[in-house]
């Protein structure tokens, strides 16, 4: 499919269902393919991805991915209130990115393309651009700082993992780039390289935990995953927010998307996603799964996060003080990189 047969679809679907919802406010595009073509080819690990803006002041439970007229779309809900200052959303990293160009699938009250107008304008001002290098290191800093190490182990993992993975999301908003989710680090490499700092990038995979591995065991964790997966969403049942990406509809994203990216030489890029939906799969296994299923899965969780060299609560704990302690050396580079980014406008 391509990516204007799916925009259609998904704009079918505003139009017919969340446009009459009470409180709709209007809804845009979002995520990894808003910078392609109509034309372009939609890969089957890619989805295309709405948000709903509600008049409701929290946002409501994501309502995930679904296939309408032959196109996987995921539709994530965001309150007006986080839409409502043009300065807000420009210091966002998540937000910002969205209306960079014009994503707006359709806008009853006039005031996302009022939004995307000013945030267009001013996107690559480097004042707001370093805001939101800065969004995401506090964002890291926030995340590995409140790590539980009581929780349960899958809590624990994506507690570590998430934070961790957001150091290549600084990156890629330095570099005006999209801070796509699961191909974050593919994405980083070639910013890195481009700038030629190769040698950071190979740091951010120590961080992760994954430098040393190789395809072969790489791919050995993904088949683990596909059976880990497979079992999840046989059973899941409980809601969470990521609940619809452990479904047969979203397996090609995690399981081929990530099978792709071992056979183009990327192996160590897709762990990332291996063991964030390791993670994902176990706390639904927890939830609705036997024990027995529970068990069986056990070790083949563990094996993965071994190898990332995670064994121990202390182990933990001193992963995430790896990366708050790189912080200052990201930050520096950061720096440099929005000092030498040709399209970042520094105005005096």
């Amino acid at each position: 499919m391509i990516v204007g047969t799916a925009r259609t679809a998904a704009s079918e679907w505003v139009l017919e269902h969340a446009s009459k919802e009470a409180g709709f406010r209007g809804a845009y595009f979002s995520g990894s393919t808003i910078g392609l073509p109509d034309d372009a080819e939609l890969s089957a690990a890619s989805d295309i991805d709405v948000v709903v803006v509600t008049e409701e002041a929290e946002s409501p439970l994501k309502l995930g991915k679904f296939v309408y007229h032959g196109a996987l779309v995921e539709v994530t809900y965001l309150s007006w209130n986080q839409l409502a200052s043009i300065e807000e959303v420009l210091a966002s990293y998540h937000l910002a990115g969205s209306f960079r160009v014009d994503t707006i699938i359709t806008d009853p009250t006039g005031h996302l393309h009022r939004l995307q107008t000013q945030v267009s304008l001013r996107f690559t001002e480097q004042v707001w651009v370093r805001h939101r290098c800065e969004n995401a290191l506090q964002k890291i800093e926030n995340g590995l700082r409140a790590i539980d190490i009581d929780a349960p182990l899958h809590d624990k993992i994506t507690a570590w993992l998430f934070p961790t993975g957001v150091t290549t999301h600084v990156l890629l908003v330095a570099a005006l780039r999209n801070p796509t989710v699961r191909r974050r680090y593919l994405i980083a490499c070639e910013v890195l390289k481009e700038y030629g700092h190769a040698d950071l990038y190979e740091d951010l995979l120590k961080l992760l935990g994954c430098a040393h591995l190789t395809s072969q065991r790489v791919e050995h964790h993904l088949e683990e995953l596909t059976r880990t997966f497979d079992a999840a969403a046989a059973v899941g049942k409980t809601p969470f927010f990521f609940s619809t990406d452990i479904t047969s509809v979203a397996r090609p994203i995690a399981i081929d998307g990530s099978l792709e990216l071992i056979q183009s030489g990327f192996h160590r890029e897709a762990m990332f996603w291996i063991v964030a939906t390791f993670a994902r799969c176990h706390k639904i296994l927890t939830a609705d799964a036997s024990p027995a299923i529970q068990l069986a899965l056990a070790p083949a969780f563990e094996a993965v996060i071994a190898d990332l060299g995670i064994t121990s609560n202390s182990d933990l704990i001193r992963r995430a003080d790896d990366v708050l302690q790189f912080l200052p050396r990201l930050r520096e580079f950061t720096e440099d990189l929005l000092a030498s980014n040709p399209s970042i406008v520094s105005k005096k």
